[in-house]
């Protein structure tokens, strides 16, 4: 006699959803930083672009750092901050880089210029995240990576910019690799369980008392005008206070290493808001950049489909 066995269907895991929901908070992310270029250049005539980072920096660090201590937030700040000394550890390297690649970025682009510094930090970043995370690296990451990479270079490269000048070059290198540094930094933290808002608070909150003295040489003065001021809030609040929350939020379900590649919707969205909002052009390299980005991107963000096994 046959025995018919009834099984009970298993529950579905929530990684796919988490990953699903971290794929859109590193992607929403990015496009709130792809705002923060052209926003910029609404800012009082002679003001620099080490003068509005720090700014930016500076308030939106001070304002992740109020929100993680008040409330009933307080205390996840407090456990993190308590933690051990390993932990303590990647906090301070957090820190350090999380104000460190805004200075080494601007700093390239005063030796070699927007274009060759962009694309320089921005498509070597992913590539040191690979390295630096070394496993869960699959074929997909490896050709989405290289083709946004390739988009990148196509869309900056189109627009007028400085030849490429060794030093420049290098600070550039040494921004992507600050900033794949940072957020794997991030990703062990809330790998580990800390709250999402301690980690921005006191990662933001460290690097805003940092770049407090550089305010001093950067003359903050244009954020005390009304346009400047508002620019400032949006700077500060929007493309560092909420957005950092969703990449720290984005890296419980995205590998480090997959969020860096994800980031490179960065450039596309200031060249699409240029284009629609400051009546920038774009030729066809650029828009081939772009096209080159949506499609990475979409390989991506898209889950893979799993070969089904025959029961």
């Amino acid at each position: 006699m046959s025995e018919n066995i009834v099984e009970t269907p298993a529950r579905p895991s929530a990684a796919p959803v988490r990953a699903r929901s971290g794929t859109a908070d590193v992607l929403l992310a990015a496009v709130l930083w792809g705002t923060a270029g052209p926003v910029a250049t609404l800012a009082p005539q002679h003001t620099s672009a080490v003068a509005v980072s720090a700014v930016r920096v500076a308030l939106g660090g001070l304002l992740l750092l109020a929100f993680a201590a008040t409330g009933p937030r307080r205390a996840g700040l407090a456990a993190l901050l308590r933690a051990g000394g390993r932990t303590r550890a990647v906090l301070a390297v957090g820190t350090v880089c999380a104000a460190a690649y805004q200075t080494a970025y601007y700093a390239s682009v005063d030796r070699t210029g927007v274009a060759v510094s962009t694309v320089v930090a921005l498509g070597s970043a992913p590539a040191f995240a690979g390295l630096l995370q070394r496993r869960g690296l699959t074929r997909r990451w490896y050709t989405a990576t290289a083709t946004a990479v390739a988009g990148c270079a196509l869309l900056v490269g189109a627009g007028p910019g400085a030849g490429a000048e060794p030093v420049g070059v290098a600070l550039a290198l040494l921004c992507g690799f600050v900033y794949a540094l940072y957020s794997l930094a991030i990703s062990r933290l809330v790998r580990t369980g800390a709250e999402n808002s301690a980690v921005t608070g006191a990662l933001f909150g460290g690097a805003a008392l940092i770049m407090l003295p550089a305010l001093a040489f950067a003359r903050p003065g244009w954020a005390l005008s009304g346009r400047g001021l508002a620019i400032a809030l949006y700077l500060g609040a929007i493309t560092i206070a909420v957005a950092y929350a969703l990449f720290t939020r984005g890296l419980r379900g995205t590998p480090a290493a997959t969020a860096m590649t994800l980031t490179l919707a960065e450039p596309a969205v200031a060249a699409l808001v240029g284009l629609a909002v400051l009546g920038e052009r774009l030729g066809g390299a650029a828009f081939a950049g772009i096209a080159l980005l949506g499609a990475a991107l979409l390989v991506l963000a898209v889950p893979a489909r799993r070969r089904s096994r025959a029961g």
